[in-house]
This record gives structure tokens, C-alpha cells and sequence, in this order.
């Protein structure tokens, strides 16, 4: 009787084990790399707190922060290979009328929600009023900045890049030189001249501060501009030159099949190398947020200047990114939106770690295309453009900076001003650079079309580390979910054709010889090769990796 009992429990509790162990097993393997990105963005937050007890100097924590700078590296370099071949491909391997559409719906939507952007914030900074609790230093930093005429410049000559291979390490960007001028100065022979020195800050070495030394009289300065580069890729004229290249490789027909084929070779690799590289992320995403942490100032401080601005600005990204733009995918297209963010929650992570939406290019894209199952002929082209235009988090902060600087130096905006920076911050944070902090550049076009002091902006550098990365997360949403979004609007026209009805040709011969080759799981692959040739009657050799 007992023997039978004890095989009756043990034969129950195995059972149980096992089916523990298959799910657990199949739970990893679906979520196993999620659950580890989330650990690990938990694990950096408590690592760099518990560290600021210790007081590291700069050099230890340079040496600290290293597996997070190779994270960063990694994303990096797979950023131009990347965007050029997966803009090359999907474009030329498209029907010119349905590109065409899908190109004006997905820049549409992407200033449509632009816009419900910049108005969340402007509602937010008005009715909080968080200007009322900051205070200004009692010193003003000479930081000469641009205006916002040649920031506009600099951004055209950005789209047209003068050289090529320059583009994918450099950009243009104007230059301010002072140059003193001394009327009536008396210049005496043998005297030495003097000068007017611009020292580093002791805390942020890219702000200078003049040294004035005792003149007599005050010489005058003036700025002259001159023509420079920043080591930053040139994302936005790479983006241009390569929609261009593949519109036109798709016009050509049989002529451009073969840089085709290379173009889908090279996207098929480079994402290979992504599916390999992800199993880092969550090890170099402990050290980047960790030393994060530990470089930032005291956090007390920071929260009775700032706490009310932090507090608009994400409650101002929450609203966009967790109401407004699921709302809308609903609206459209009918679905759970949640269901599918659930799929890009590692693109997310990685977003939140590296504050970078072209970094953050890669994983998105392989996000979208094994999760959520989207046409990866759409996602080739709205993914690139969506991380050079859609800054929907950038243009809210700018927009909620731009009124909180307003209201700390007690600037009563109107009505007109008001739209004139919901205008403004829509067409800066075009420009803006997928890169961590690139907001605070073009900040300096709000600022100077309504006339606020653009050395203010030093106000709120102390907080925007951390601001970055939350509105990071929201661009990188929205092009996700407009992903989702343009696939259901245009997915009539990258639905396959029925066959024709006429007797088989050689070409037909061809295809199905070749395509009887193929493994099961490359089927997208398929249909695009049959799509491709009932459209433009070309054969393209997709090349598998």
C-alpha cells in the first residue's frame, strides 16, 4: 500500500519537474536574452550606487565603464553597413509606385507624430510650471554657440555630403572663431600684446570660459564663422545617398541585379553578426549604465534644482509613448499594440543603455523581423529613416527646455511664441543625431527663435544623461510602431501576385529550380524573389548566408 503510494507521489512530482523543466526551457529560449537585458539594466542601477561610496577617480572609472564602451563600439560599427545595404535592397527590390506611396505615408506619420509630440510637452511645461523652483548659478558661461541660421545651414549641407567615405566618420558643422578687435588701442613697440585666454571648465571641458584680462580700453570681439567637421557620422546624407542609389538600382532592371545581390548578401551577414553579438549585451549594459551613475553629480542636489522638470519632461514621454502612439496603432491597424512592444522590449533595453537610436538600428530591425513578423522590405527603409527623422522624445524635451529656460528667467512667452518653438522643435529635432546628447546641439535653434539666452542651456546638462536615454526609448517606439503601422497600410501592395496563366517559361524553369532549393524557413526570402520577378520581370540571386 505505501510502496504504491510512494511511486504514485514520486511518479506525480517527476512529472511535474518535467513539465517545469520544458517549460522553463521553452521559456528561455523564447525570453531568455529579454530577461537578462532586464536583470542586467537593474543590476547597473544598483552597482552604480552602491560604487559612489567609494569615490573612484576618473581613471578607475574610465577603467570601469569598458565592457560598456565595446558595446558601444559594437553597435557602431554595424550602423553604415547596415543602413546602406538594408536601404540599397529594400528599395530597389520594390515596385517604384508602391515606394513612393509608403514613402510619403511613413514621413507623414512620422511629423504627424512629431507634432502630438511637441504639443504633450507645451501642455505639460505650461500647466507643472517647473521654472518656478530652479535657480540660476551666480556665474554665466561664455559658451559661444551658433545661430540658429547656420545650425539650419549645416543641417542642408549634411544631406549632401561632399565626400563619401568622410561621411561615414565625419559631418560638417560651422565653427566660431574669435577674433579681438581694439579700436584705438596705442600700440607701443617693444610692449607685449595682450591677450584674452578661453580656459576648459574644470567640470565639462567641451564649455569655455574667457579669461579677460585688464585692457585698457575693452577690446571688441566678434566671431568669425569658418567651415569645421565633428567626429560623428554624417547618418542623415548616408540615408539620402542610399534611398537614392536604390531607387535607381530598381529602375535599372537586370543591369543592377548584381549590386542587389550584394546589398541583400551584406544585410543577411551583418544581421548574423547582431544574432551573434546580442548574447554581450546584457554584460556590457551593466557597466554602461553603472558608470553612468557613478560619473553623474549628487543626486539631491540635482533634485531640488531639477526634480519638477524631470518630472514634466517624463511624464511628457510617458504620455506620448505609452498612450498617444499605441493609440494610434490601434486606431490603424486593429491590433494589441502591447502585444507587439512585448517583441521590441530588447530593443528597448538596448536603447535605454547606449542612449542612441542609431546604435539601436541593429537590434530593432531583428526585433521587428523575428517577433513581430514584419515585411522586411518595409522595415528596410522606415527603420533607417525613422532613426535619422523621428525624434519624437527629442523634440518634447526640446520643446518643455525651451519654455522651463523661459521660466526661470522669467520671460513671459505668448501665444506666437509659443508656436513659433512648437515649429522650431519639430524641425530641430529633424536634425538632430541619433546620438547620445545630440538634443542639446540643436536646442540652440529654439532658443534663438525666441530670442532666450542660449547659454542656459548649461542649466539642465546635469540631468540630461538620464533624460536621453528615456527619450531615446521613446524614438526608437515610434519607429517600431510605425513599422507595424505602414506594413498593415501598404500590405496590399507587397502581397504576391497570383501566377500568370501562360505556359512556363525558362525564366519559370529557373525559378522553381532554384527555389526547390531553398530550406523551409527562408520564406520571405522566397516570396520576395517571386514578387520581384512578376514586377519587373528581372531575376535576383538572393544570396543566402
Amino acid at each position: 500500500m505505501w510502496e504504491w503510494v510512494r511511486r504514485a507521489v514520486l511518479h506525480s512530482l517527476s512529472t511535474a519537474l518535467l513539465r517545469l523543466w520544458k517549460w522553463l526551457r521553452a521559456f528561455w529560449y523564447k525570453n531568455g536574452l529579454l530577461t537578462l537585458s532586464m536583470l542586467s539594466v537593474v543590476t547597473g542601477c544598483l552597482l552604480g550606487f552602491l560604487l559612489r561610496a567609494l569615490e573612484l577617480t576618473d581613471l578607475e572609472k574610465q577603467y570601469f565603464s569598458f565592457p560598456g564602451e565595446l558595446l558601444m563600439r559594437m553597435l557602431k560599427m554595424l550602423i553604415l553597413p547596415l543602413i546602406t545595404s538594408s536601404l540599397m535592397s529594400g528599395l530597389a527590390t520594390m515596385d517604384s509606385k508602391a515606394c513612393g506611396k509608403m514613402g510619403v505615408i511613413t514621413i507623414t506619420y512620422y511629423l504627424w507624430t512629431t507634432f502630438m509630440a511637441v504639443t504633450v510637452g507645451i501642455i505639460l511645461v505650461v500647466s507643472i510650471h517647473p521654472g518656478a523652483a530652479a535657480q540660476k548659478d551666480n556665474y554665466s558661461v561664455g559658451k559661444v554657440v551658433l545661430s540658429s541660421a547656420d545650425a539650419l545651414l549645416d543641417l542642408i549641407r549634411n544631406m549632401f555630403p561632399s565626400n563619401l567615405v568622410e561621411a561615414s566618420f565625419q559631418q560638417y558643422r560651422t565653427v566660431l572663431v574669435p577674433v579681438v578687435k581694439s579700436p584705438g588701442f596705442p600700440k607701443i613697440p617693444g610692449k607685449p600684446v595682450n591677450f584674452i585666454y578661453f580656459a576648459p571648465d574644470d567640470k565639462n571641458p567641451e564649455i569655455h570660459r574667457p579669461v579677460f584680462l585688464e585692457l585698457t580700453p575693452s577690446p571688441e570681439m566678434t566671431y568669425r564663422t569658418l567651415a569645421g567637421t565633428s567626429n560623428e557620422m554624417n547618418v542623415l546624407g548616408i540615408v539620402i545617398f542610399s534611398a537614392t542609389i536604390g531607387l535607381l538600382l530598381g529602375k535599372m532592371g537586370e543591369r543592377g541585379a548584381p549590386l542587389v545581390n550584394v546589398c541583400q548578401c551584406l544585410n543577411e551577414a551583418v544581421m548574423k553578426i547582431v544574432s551573434m553579438a546580442v548574447w554581450y549585451f546584457p554584460f556590457g549594459i551593466v557597466f554602461l549604465i553603472a558608470g553612468k551613475i557613478l560619473e553623474m553629480e549628487d543626486p539631491s542636489v540635482i533634485g531640488q534644482k531639477l526634480g519638477l522638470y524631470v518630472i514634466t519632461v517624463v511624464s511628457g514621454l510617458a504620455v506620448h509613448g505609452i498612450i498617444l502612439l499605441p493609440l494610434l496603432f490601434v486606431l490603424i491597424t486593429r491590433k494589441n499594440p502591447f502585444a507587439f512592444i512585448q517583441g521590441i522590449l530588447q530593443a528597448l533595453l538596448i536603447a535605454l543603455a547606449t542612449s542612441s537610436s542609431s546604435a539601436t538600428l541593429p537590434i530593432t530591425l531583428k526585433c521587428l523581423l523575428e517577433n513581430n513578423g514584419i515585411d522586411r522590405r518595409v522595415a528596410r527603409f522606415v527603420l533607417p529613416v525613422g532613426a535619422t527623422i523621428n525624434m519624437d522624445g527629442t523634440a518634447l524635451y526640446e520643446a518643455v527646455a525651451a519654455i522651463f529656460i523661459a521660466q526661470v528667467n522669467e520671460y513671459e512667452l505668448d501665444l506666437g511664441q509659443i508656436i513659433t518653438i512648437s515649429i522650431t522643435a519639430s524641425a530641430a529635432s529633424i536634425g538632430a543625431a541619433g546620438i547620445p546628447q545630440s538634443g542639446l546641439v540643436t536646442m540652440v535653434i529654439v532658443l534663438t527663435s525666441v530670442g532666450l539666452p542660449t547659454e542656459d542651456i548649461t542649466l539642465i546638462i546635469a540631468v540630461d544623461w538620464a533624460l536621453d536615454r528615456l527619450r531615446t526609448m521613446t524614438n526608437v517606439l515610434g519607429d517600431a510602431l510605425a513599422a507595424g503601422i505602414i506594413a498593415h497600410v501598404c500590405q496590399k501592395d507587397f502581397a504576391p501576385k497570383p501566377p500568370p496563366q501562360n505556359p512556363v517559361s525558362n525564366t519559370d524553369k529557373f525559378l522553381s529550380a532554384e527555389t526547390s532549393h531553398l530550406h523551409p524557413k527562408d520564406k520571405g526570402i522566397e516570396m520576395t524573389e517571386e514578387t520581384l520577378l512578376d514586377q519587373t520581370g528581372v531575376h535576383y540571386n538572393i544570396c543566402q548566408v
